[in-house]
């Protein structure tokens, strides 16, 4: 008897328990109330993105390739250094988190963004159109200029210099390609092929070719450096311009718009030209970012 009565008795509390549900359903202040709140938590998870976590763990990872100076090397410390280890502290100072350097050479910067290991590129990724089909891509941050470099004595002082003289270059390169084919539709002078950049760079120092094309950054840095004495850029050579961008996840566009306007204000604060002085020296200008009526 005392368990049929504990049976009804917890019958009649649910259906009560169903009762003021119900009711409470069918109040419409309690609908209106209970629709808001709803609301207001499957917003705020829809909402929630990659920028999002970037500020909410306190860290920032950056993947940057370590063994192209200078935007990323390291240095005598063993510490990582360059444009590229700058640029992304830049950031993650304005996003008030602490920056992390993630080491990644550059057959592993798209691997190791989707993979989940970082969380933006930041390591010279030219913007081509194959690559965008992986990867969401930024205006550009920084661009590569090919110039003319050459030996103090040789009496070349722009690209139009060249023509006739013993040119080199590394081959399989973007240069190398570019520049011999422009000596073979010239007819005169030479060209000659090298395995490694250091070995064209030492050809041009000792004499062996008069001079050579590679991008502005290896140029300034060879001068620096003083490794090799008596050269000097002889003007920029007339060949395509590399865009590099930032990169985050095709479908993080929260971050991808933030990641622009923050490469925007680095340029319209001086801190990009500051950046490039500091790293590639002042031997040659900062190439402009701006494409004439698509990058303003």
């Amino acid at each position: 008897m005392l368990t049929r009565y504990r049976i009804r008795n917890n019958i009649d509390d649910k259906q009560q328990h169903f009762s003021d549900n119900e009711a409470s359903i069918k109040n419409p202040a309690f609908a209106v109330a209970l629709s808001a709140v709803l609301s207001t938590s499957f917003i705020a998870t829809a909402q929630a993105d990659k920028l999002d976590d970037i500020i909410g763990s306190g860290k920032l990872r950056c993947a940057v390739t370590l063994d192209f100076p200078p935007m990323g090397f390291r240095d005598e410390a063993n510490k990582p250094v360059g444009f590229d280890v700058d640029y992304c502290n830049d950031l993650a100072k304005i996003l008030g988190v602490d920056a992390e350097v993630v080491e990644t050479p550059f057959p592993d910067r798209i691997p190791a963004l989707v993979s989940g290991r970082v969380d933006v590129i930041v390591a010279s990724t030219s913007d081509t159109l194959e690559r965008a089909k992986t990867v969401g891509l930024t205006v550009p941050y920084f661009a590569f200029q090919m110039v003319v470099l050459t030996r103090d004595n040789t009496g070349i002082n722009s690209f139009d210099d060249i023509k006739g003289k013993a040119l080199g270059n590394t081959s399989g390169t973007f240069e190398a390609i570019a520049l011999e084919k422009d000596v073979k539709s010239w007819g005169t002078g030479s060209f000659r092929a090298y395995q490694s950049q250091n070995d064209t760079l030492l050809a041009v120092a000792q004499g062996h070719i008069d001079a050579t094309v590679v991008t502005n950054t290896v140029a300034a840095a060879t001068i620096k450096s003083g490794k090799y004495k008596g050269l000097k850029i002889a003007g920029n050579a007339p060949y395509v311009i590399d865009y590099v961008s930032l990169g985050a996840k095709r479908s993080e566009y929260g971050l991808i718009n933030y990641l622009n306007l923050f490469v925007n204000q680095q340029v319209r604060s001086g801190r990009y030209k500051e950046l490039f002085v500091k790293w590639v020296g002042t031997e040659i200008p900062p190439t402009d970012l701006t494409v004439p009526k698509v990058y303003y």
